[in-house]
């Protein structure tokens, strides 16, 4: 661990999850010592609208209106930001009260894969709720800025879950691939997952290269002092995984981003996308 740790940025937006989100990213704080940057951001809808009426309204009419349409727009991007600060600082009143000693707030402007792109270099984690504002009205949806965030992002990616709940057992989806090696790398680093039941499954046919990636991944985690157990599961990986994870009352699902596939870059592995839909837990996801 580095002497000043890096920071957990937490992206709140008051929806339902928002809560959730402050909830996880104070327990990350509290056992790896990071402190938490909230941060939300008005995006461009938020942004006052440019409207022309000059077509339609005579001349006299018109600058009067212009002047009562560019007043309440003034007034709605004051109202946009004042909600903006409030969801900051109902946020911080979470973290506060959970004891996390450093937070800090931004409020930005603009499109919020730009704003994480910039923040992130400075981030251990981008932690973001699986459904935005609209959550209740989209079950089945991710929320977009959600796929985007984890197409663009090069840091770990903490989907919370609805609702925040003690995590103990961690769960790794294991598929050989670059970003499920880098999975159990970033367990085996960092001290969030110190004291943790992890559990590293592949879903398939248990071939010897199957049981040599799974026992290499085992012995890396074992040399960080983590006792994990292995093992391999038939099914199609969103299903089985889904069922294992109920069955043995996992709190944490740890994954690659994506599998094995050429085109990675343009779209989220078709696997993940099923997982945060389907899982009632919160997921990390890695690059």
């Amino acid at each position: 661990m580095t002497e000043h740790p890096q920071k957990i940025v937490a992206l709140v937006d008051g929806s339902v999850y928002s809560a959730s989100v402050c909830d996880h990213a104070a327990w990350i704080s509290q056992r790896t010592d990071a402190p938490v940057e909230l941060i939300h951001v008005l995006g461009r809808r938020d942004a006052p609208e440019a409207a022309d009426f000059s077509g339609t309204i005579k001349l006299g009419a018109r600058t009067a209106l212009l002047q009562e349409l560019a007043e309440l727009d003034a007034q709605r991007a004051k109202l946009t930001s004042h909600r903006g600060r409030a969801i900051l600082e109902d946020a911080r009143a979470i973290l506060d009260k959970a004891g996390v000693n450093e937070i800090t707030t931004r409020l930005r402007q603009g499109d919020i894969v730009e704003a994480v792109g910039e923040i992130e270099k400075d981030a251990r984690v981008i932690m973001i709720g699986k459904r935005g504002e609209a959550a209740d009205f989209a079950k089945g949806h991710l929320g977009s800025n959600l796929e985007r965030i984890i197409r663009a992002s090069t840091k770990p990616v903490f989907v919370a879950s609805r609702a925040f709940k003690p995590i103990s057992k961690v769960l790794v989806a294991y598929d050989g691939g670059v970003s499920a090696m880098k999975a159990i790398d970033h367990i085996a680093r960092s001290p969030l997952f110190q004291g943790l039941q992890v559990h590293v499954v592949t879903v398939g046919t248990p071939t010897a290269e199957v049981k040599k990636g799974l026992e290499d991944a085992k012995a890396l985690l074992k040399a960080a002092g983590l006792d994990a157990e292995t093992s391999v599961i038939a099914g199609q990986p969103e299903t089985a995984l889904g069922k294992l994870i109920d069955e043995a009352q996992i709190d944490l699902l740890v994954m690659g981003a994506y599998g094995h596939s050429r085109i990675r870059t343009l779209i989220i592995g078709s696997t993940t996308t099923a997982m945060i839909r389907s899982c009632k837990v919160p997921v990390v996801l890695t690059r």
